[in-house]
């Protein structure tokens, strides 16, 4: 085991134990959000630029400002929401299932981020390092990231060194 195998336990362990503290309600719901924010920034920017065209001359700027107030608002409706049914969850009983649930998650979306770290690192010289060719995991998580690849364009797909 070297030291990127140690880094990439590390990642999963601390996604997991994130997601056991906060619940499997509170991360699918901070993860909607976050996909909803950005959906509803970049759909209904150019609507809330021209509301902001009397107050920003500049239109990077006025675009710019446009997608952040979107993308904020969204975010903070989607805490209030996230509050309210976390706690009925908790006053329901089911906190347990909720954190065990959310370990769950948390565990899945720890190796989905290193399959995504392995992914672009494919478009460096990194894989041909010693290092990573000693990994013990890196080969098992190269296998995903090849899988993920075949779903890319094809003049994107061969850019990636895996």
């Amino acid at each position: 085991m070297v030291w990127v195998d140690l880094v990439i336990v590390g990642i999963v362990l601390v996604s997991a134990l994130i997601s056991l503290f906060r619940g499997f309600v509170k991360e699918s719901i901070s993860l909607a959000t976050w996909i909803l924010a950005g959906v509803i920034a970049v759909r209904y920017m150019d609507v809330m630029a021209n509301l902001l065209e009397g107050s920003i001359e500049s239109v990077t700027i006025r675009m710019a400002a446009a997608f952040a107030v979107l993308f904020i608002v969204t975010l903070i409706v989607g805490a209030i929401i996230n509050f309210v049914v976390s706690q009925m969850v908790n006053k329901t009983g089911l906190g347990g299932t909720d954190k065990v649930l959310g370990m769950v998650f948390g565990f899945a979306r720890g190796i989905l981020i290193v399959v995504m770290i392995v992914l672009l690192a494919g478009l460096t010289p990194m894989p041909e390092e010693p290092w990573w060719q000693e990994s013990l995991l890196i080969e098992h998580i190269s296998s995903i990231s090849v899988w993920i690849r075949e779903f890319l364009p094809q003049d994107l797909a061969e850019k990636f060194a895996l």
